[in-house]
């Protein structure tokens, strides 16, 4: 008969292999319990069922698998998601596009968005639940991403949200919005941080598929193909790698954007870049 442990000795054998932050997180989402539970019980025993799930998910991450897809979730902008292998992890950094986005959605007007490669539906579910007049659209080619997205909205009850299965703009003609967001495919194939950390478990797809020998394709397509459904005056956003925001600006203004940006995340990293297209001025300025 397995001898049983209690929190405090689970939580003590984990953290060897896989550090105290993982080993702690893996154990509140076994027992469905909360960090100041762990602390304030150090002397609860785990049934042998409860034992056995905490040493295979310290298993599986002691070899290297996220732990977002241990647990089945992953937090973002203070929102809980479900996420698996068939989207990406939903990333702090990616909260700066939100942020931008949500900049320049008025609270209280109707709007029309585009995500543009949903996964599991983070950034277009965020701006639902913090823009409830906005008219969202989120379109990604993977089925088992639209899955997951479809779940996510109907956990968040965001019935503002209209998820899609197709290939980028397919599914969108003769719509204009007032927005357009996505976080592309950015990573060039062969690219070596493909071999590292959370990365080696996350969808090839999400992360390279278009994107081409300089991690950029994804983004020309994106932004030669945005204006046929941008409304006047309507904003692109997208996030991109560490060292493409120069490229990103300067394909921006080849096609015609203005009041192109880029801007840092927390750690200063050049993350997001974007424009406005088709203004009042401009189309002046061009007859």
């Amino acid at each position: 008969m397995m001898q049983q442990i209690t929190i405090l000795q689970a939580l003590h054998q984990a953290r060897r292999d896989i550090g105290d932050t993982d080993a702690r997180m893996l154990l509140q989402s076994v027992l469905a319990a909360s960090h100041a539970h762990l602390a304030a019980h150090p002397e609860h025993e785990l049934t042998a069922e409860q034992a056995q799930s905490f040493r295979l998910l310290t298993a599986r991450r002691a070899h290297g698998e996220p732990v977002a897809y241990l647990m089945g979730k992953r937090e973002f902008y203070s929102l809980d998601f479900d996420v698996t292998p068939a989207v990406l992890i939903p990333r702090p950094e990616t909260e700066l596009l939100v942020d931008l986005a949500l900049e320049r959605l008025p609270p209280d007007h109707p709007c029309k968005v585009l995500d543009l490669g949903t996964g599991s539906g983070a950034i277009a579910l965020t701006i639902a639940k913090h823009r409830p007049l906005a008219d969202i659209v989120a379109v990604d080619s993977s089925a088992g991403a639209v899955a997951i997205a479809k779940i996510n909205a109907r956990q968040l009850n965001a019935s503002n949200v209209r998820i899609i299965e197709t290939d980028w703009f397919d599914g969108v003609s003769g719509e204009r919005f007032d927005l357009i967001v996505s976080n592309p495919p950015y990573v060039a194939d062969g690219d070596p941080h493909l071999t590292q950390g959370d990365l080696r478990f996350e969808p090839r797809m999400a992360l390279t598929e278009g994107a081409g020998d300089d991690g950029l394709d994804c983004i020309r397509f994106i932004i030669t193909s945005a204006p046929r459904y941008l409304a006047a005056d309507g904003t692109l956003l997208f996030e991109h790698g560490y060292d493409q925001a120069e490229a990103c600006r300067h394909l921006l203004g080849e096609a015609g954007f203005h009041s192109v940006l880029s801007r840092s995340d927390l750690a200063g990293i050049p993350r997001v870049s974007g424009g406005r297209f088709g203004s009042f001025s401009q189309e002046t300025a061009r007859m």
